[in-house]
């Protein structure tokens, strides 16, 4: 299959989902800006067309899986802005242009932040509201997304991140942030596009183990990014990790161990996928390029 088609194919229908999510005529139209700035910036799209591969894989339709798709970027979205703040990681520089709160300050883009998580939760109730007989799976990956986006997930995992600066990590403690504070989100974002795509237990099964891998592996390959890819590729400060003394995976193994790492996930994240056959070829194709980009 041909990825950088499908993955345009499906960023424009996300894309379409989200301008109607968060339109320009909301109010107040300050907010409205600063929400859309990060919520439509050029990025990848990962986790909302990681939900509509994995609800592809089991035979699921995208419309069903879309506004929950959209809802995980919207999340993203808000965890970026929410990321780049002074008080976290004090970045001014997010997918080749200045961050949020460079732009919109401080205030707008907390704001900003806490109105695209909140609208998030309304996208998906209303979706769940409208559907029917399968409101039991819709609910599942209401439930699954909320977990992964709070105290259980990415929150605990920026807590555990923050803990961690400046002292010296351990394979344990670096795994144990990034599951929560990567992990969980890539994970729910399979999880979910199985559930409302109807897959059977064994299906399912296969499809979270997939998500924690390449969660992880999609980590890793960021860590080994920050470490050592220009600007230009990443869009964000180069080596901003090693300032803030964070716990990465390089910073534990060393790039070429990270390396071998991010490649060991992405095998075992492809055996995973097995079973599926070609429907899973979209899935599979993502997993390469996710850890691609660094080794």
């Amino acid at each position: 299959m041909n990825l950088s088609v499908y993955l345009a194919r499906r960023q424009q229908r996300v894309n379409s989902f989200l301008e109607g999510c968060v339109p320009a005529t909301l109010q107040p139209e300050k907010l409205a800006h600063a929400m859309r700035y990060s919520l439509l910036s050029d990025g990848k799209r990962v986790r909302p067309i990681l939900a509509i591969a994995a609800c592809e894989a089991v035979g699921g339709q995208i419309a069903r899986v879309l506004p929950f798709a959209g809802a995980l970027e919207m999340i993203h979205a808000y965890s970026l802005i929410h990321d780049d703040l002074p008080a976290m990681d004090d970045d001014d520089l997010r997918r080749g242009r200045p961050t949020n709160h460079i732009v919109f300050g401080e205030g707008m883009a907390i704001l900003a932040g806490d109105a695209l998580l909140t609208e998030a939760f309304r996208v998906m109730g209303e979706a769940t509201a409208r559907a029917g007989g399968r409101q039991g799976a819709a609910v599942e990956a209401l439930v699954e997304i909320a977990k992964a986006a709070g105290a259980h997930g990415m929150v605990g995992g920026q807590v555990a991140d923050i803990s961690a600066e400046g002292t010296v990590p351990d394979l344990p403690m670096v795994e144990f942030i990034h599951v929560r504070k990567t992990g969980a989100l890539i994970r729910a974002a399979v999880r979910s596009g199985a559930l409302l795509g109807g897959a059977r237990p064994r299906q399912l099964q296969h499809l979270t183990r997939y998500g924690e891998l390449i969660g992880l592996a999609f980590q890793v390959a960021d860590d080994i990014l920050d470490a050592e890819a220009p600007s230009a590729f990443t869009g964000k400060n180069t080596g901003r990790d090693r300032e803030r003394q964070k716990a990465t995976f390089p910073a534990v193994l060393g790039l070429p161990a990270a390396k071998d790492h991010a490649r060991s996930l992405l095998a075992d994240a492809l055996e995973t996928l097995v079973p599926f056959g070609p429907r899973a070829e979209p899935l599979a194709e993502i997993a390469h390029f996710v850890v691609g980009r660094a080794c």
